[in-house]
């Protein structure tokens, strides 16, 4: 193989990885997770532009939640 076909791969491979979203959790995924960071009655799961809305509670305390595509939750205020 050419340096040039070698490099046209592995371009074509960077742009594919850049164009192809991270693993979406399943709901059940999703579940686990807010649960193992100590979520419960876990509710009202809803696709938004910014990621899952999720509505549950911590501590005693209903919170809004928003998962993104990496998973990451953030709470909102």
């Amino acid at each position: 193989m050419s340096v040039r076909t070698i490099s046209q791969a592995i371009l074509c491979c960077l742009m594919v990885s850049l164009v192809v979203p991270a693993h979406a959790l399943t709901q059940q995924e999703l579940l686990a997770k807010l649960q193992s960071d100590g979520y419960t009655q876990v509710r009202d799961i809803k696709s938004t532009a910014e990621g899952i809305s999720v509505k549950a509670v911590k501590d005693g305390k209903d919170v809004s939640l928003v998962v993104d595509s990496s998973g990451q939750v953030k709470e909102r205020r």
